[in-house]
């Protein structure tokens, strides 16, 4: 739990407010608090003139529409898409006439509430393109109605210096214009160490707080230190603070790059690989330095879709990630559909508990015919390329789950087939289940949530959602035995893999690859450089006879100066 306090080491009278850190780096910058989220308004009373009214919701759009299109020439990319499309929105002649048609029973602001509303359901129905644009036209309902209120627009606040996000979290929707040249660091009073804000943060390199209860009262323009090692931000940092992030600035320099292998300092080598989702990401992950794909998250293909891509479709993205990595290897996921990744032709979206539900290779049981489409896909993809290619399926708990899965992957021709060990069933029967597959790779952000029974997305479970929990270690090293009695290599995907500390200890337990965000890759090998296995090992055995998270993390922290000395 976050606390706000004063520590020891704090000269007197300094604030420091306490959460969980989840992306190391030590950062001195000014405060911009994400702006609350649009509550829907009460209905006021209609205006005594409507045509003024018409007139100040027009002036309202404009102003929102000028403001993005100011904002897009300011990016590039998908942000400056992001961007226009919405500039564009904001002008849009059927959401301003539907909000004045409404001026003649309530006020201006409920009246765009209700337009938003209404026009949002129409391109819900429309569905395709259209339906894509629903997060559009709320969102500029949003805007219209901050311009219409005098107050500080919704989303990521825009500004030409840099500065500290402070916000309740971040949904994915807000990142899209988020600029890692201007945000130096994310504070967040909600959220966990594995949910949306911090895979974010550790994939754009930017130290990270979560789960810091009470920084939404930081007024606007506040200096703060934040330390994402600590897992602490504090108001007004001194000079110790300000030398604190000049020398983090210095040595993340030299961390910005890796060129592999990664060999420990006794020779051992462990695989760096890349957790991506598209083509692109691909190739940046290989000009990151990493060694391959540990993790290519297929479902980027199927999101966003009403109904299966075709074989056609699926070949070629799948082909794109292929061709980064000629001759490396490159695992894929087979489609991890439900829970927080529904899709319409795929999912029940009535469950009563998604996470518990019908999701992963589950999917299978319900749609037949999906899962071996996809793999043809995979097949004939990896036919065309020199790639490595080994398939592994999500959400596997039964030995009879990962012999059907064996057999269908070997029937099309692909000679490894692996499963993903997310649920403490499958780390239980690890021995079991790598006699019926070649290799098997680790989840940790699912086999926490499930270990510990939190929801990794909620700030007040965040201890708890932590991969350092003993009893989520003892897993993982059940599930590195059952690999290590089979001859089975063992990784870990999770986010757990981004955690120099935690690196070592998954290496020392037997942990056989690592696959991260490409960012983490230069921090991670640094550390790895540095230690032995006999002490990878010692760190491991620290790690797993401590009691608490906190105390295992301390415990191999005091084993490992390097990571003071490197700022992580």
């Amino acid at each position: 739990m976050s606390t706000l306090d004063t520590p020891a080491d704090s000269a007197p009278g300094v604030t420091v407010y306490s959460g969980i850190g989840v992306v190391a780096g030590r950062v001195v910058a000014p405060v911009k608090r994400m702006p609350a989220p649009l509550t829907e308004p009460v209905e006021g009373p209609a205006p005594a003139d409507p045509d003024a009214e018409k007139e100040r919701i027009r002036a309202a759009g404009r102003a929102v529409s000028e403001a993005l299109a100011a904002r897009a020439e300011a990016v590039t990319g998908d942000a400056q898409a992001v961007l226009k499309a919405t500039s564009l929105m904001a002008k849009d002649p059927m959401l301003l006439k539907t909000a004045a048609k409404k001026l003649t029973r309530t006020d201006a602001v409920r009246a765009v509430w209700e337009a938003g509303s209404e026009v949002a359901a129409q391109f819900e129905a429309l569905g395709g393109y259209m339906a894509e644009r629903v997060t559009d036209v709320l969102d500029v309902r949003a805007r219209i109605i901050a311009q219409l209120r005098d107050e500080p627009a919704p989303g990521i606040p825009f500004s030409h210096t840099p500065y500290v996000l402070v916000a309740q979290d971040l949904a994915p929707a807000d990142t899209a214009t988020l600029d890692p040249n201007v945000v130096v660091a994310l504070v967040c009073s909600e959220g966990g160490p594995q949910a949306h804000t911090a895979i974010l943060a550790r994939s754009l390199g930017l130290p990270a707080v979560v789960a810091a209860h009470g920084v939404l009262d930081i007024p606007d323009d506040t200096a703060v230190y934040v330390d994402g090692a600590a897992g602490t931000v504090t108001l007004d940092p001194g000079e110790k603070e300000r030398k604190a992030a000049a020398g983090w600035a210095e040595r993340a320099a030299a961390l910005r790059s890796y060129t592999g292998p990664c060999l420990m300092q006794d020779g051992h080598r462990v695989p760096l690989r890349a957790n991506v989702g598209t083509g692109e990401d691909a190739r940046r992950a290989a000009a990151a330095g990493a060694e391959g794909v540990g993790l290519l998250r297929t479902e980027f293909c199927f999101l966003d879709r009403d109904t299966e891509p075709s074989r056609e479709v699926q070949v070629a993205a799948y082909g794109e990630v292929f061709a980064a990595f000629p001759g490396r290897k490159v695992v894929v996921r087979t489609i991890d559909a439900g829970a927080d990744k529904p899709l319409p032709f795929l999912t029940n979206a009535d469950e009563p508990n998604p996470a518990l539900g019908v999701r992963g290779y589950r999917t299978g049981r319900t749609h037949p015919g999906v899962l071996e489409r996809q793999i043809e896909a995979i097949a004939e993809a990896a036919a065309a390329h020199t790639a490595e290619i080994q398939v592994m399926a999500p959400m596997i708990a039964t030995v009879d789950e990962a012999r059907a899965f064996a057999d269908l992957v070997h029937s099309h021709g692909l000679t490894t087939a692996g499963v993903m060990i997310e649920v403490p069933s499958a780390a239980l029967m690890s021995q079991e289940l790598l006699g019926e597959v070649e290799f098997a790779s680790i989840g940790t952000n699912d086999l926490t949530q499930y270990t510990m029974a939190a929801d990794r997305l909620l700030g007040d479970l965040g201890e708890l959602s932590d991969p350092w929990q003993p009893a989520v270690l003892k897993l993982i090293r059940e599930a590195a035995m059952g690999g290590a009695l089979n001859g089975a290599s063992v990784g870990v995907c999770g986010e757990a893999a981004a955690d120099p500390a935690l690196a070592v200890v998954l290496v020392g337990m037997g942990i056989t690859s690592l696959s991260m965000s490409p960012r983490a890759l230069p921090a991670v090998a640094a550390v790895l450089r540095t230690v032995d296995m006999r002490l990878a090992k010692r760190c491991a055995g620290t790690a797993f006879n401590a009691p608490t998270a906190a105390e295992a993390r301390e415990g191999v922290r005091a084993l490992l100066p390097v990571l003071d000395e490197l700022g992580i």
